[in-house]
This record gives structure tokens, C-alpha cells and sequence, in this order.
């Protein structure tokens, strides 16, 4: 009985294609959605490759700052500051007139000063605390002005 009540349904369905109203209106439905899917692939596409532009284009930026990073460093490098400075290092030279002292290492630290040990202790109690309770603890250090 539903069998034929669905029989009869597509029958008259099918019969309203032959009216050219009718027709035509699906035929411009389907039209209208084809424009419409293919534009909004093409919006899509035009989406994916504004993003890979923007990156490129960002990486582009990076790689000239790299650049004049280098070229600053080779510039200093050539430098007359930094030929000096690497003599007196590399090589112990230094400028005519100049006289080198030597300061024992007994009395270069007798003027280093120690850290109090509540600063020690308070650094040995946090090594028990898991890291993220450390990073916690930093944090609130950090927003209320503290110094450990």
C-alpha cells in the first residue's frame, strides 16, 4: 500500500518536469549552485594562498634582518675597536705606554661578596617542588616585585 502511494508521488514529480516553468526553475537552481560552490572554492583557494604569502613573505623579512645582523657583525669585526680588543685578549698586546698589573686571585676575591644564606635556603627548598610549582612560584615573584 506505501509502495504504491511513493510510486505515485515520483509519478507526479516527474510529471511536473514536463511543464518548461518548472524545468527551467531547476535547471537555474542547479546553475546558481554551481557558480556558487565553484566561488567559494575559488575564495578558499585564494585564502590558502593569501596565508602562504604572508608567510613567505615573513620569512622573507627574517632573512633580511639575518642579513644586516651579518653585516653588522662583519662590519665590527673589521673594526679598529675590535682588532684592539682582540689583541689585548688573544694575544696579551696592548697600546705603547700601557702597564699590565696582575692581581692575585686571593685578593680578587676577598672582594666578592656572598649571598646572604636565606637566599641559599630558599633556593635549596624549592628544588623539592615539582617544576611546575616552581614555575608558579616565579610567576607570583615576578607580578609582586619580588627578588629571590
Amino acid at each position: 500500500m506505501n509502495l504504491k502511494l511513493y510510486i505515485k508521488i515520483i509519478k507526479n514529480f516527474l510529471f511536473r518536469f514536463q511543464d518548461i516553468k518548472f524545468s527551467g526553475q531547476v535547471l537555474f537552481v542547479v546553475i546558481v549552485l554551481m557558480v556558487s560552490w565553484s566561488g567559494v572554492k575559488t575564495i578558499q583557494t585564494n585564502y590558502n594562498l593569501q596565508k602562504q604569502i604572508l608567510k613567505l613573505n615573513e620569512e622573507v623579512k627574517v632573512q633580511k634582518l639575518e642579513n644586516n645582523n651579518l653585516a653588522l657583525e662583519n662590519q665590527y669585526y673589521n673594526s679598529k675597536q675590535y682588532i684592539e680588543l682582540s689583541a689585548r685578549q688573544n694575544f696579551g698586546l696592548g697600546n705603547p705606554g700601557e702597564t699590565e698589573l696582575i692581581v692575585p686571585n686571593s685578593v680578587a676575591m676577598s672582594y666578592v661578596v656572598t649571598p646572604p644564606n636565606s637566599v641559599i635556603t630558599k633556593v635549596n627548598n624549592n628544588s623539592n617542588q615539582p617544576i611546575w610549582q616552581k614555575n608558579i612560584q616565579a610567576w607570583v615573584n615576578f607580578f609582586l616585585h619580588r627578588s629571590v
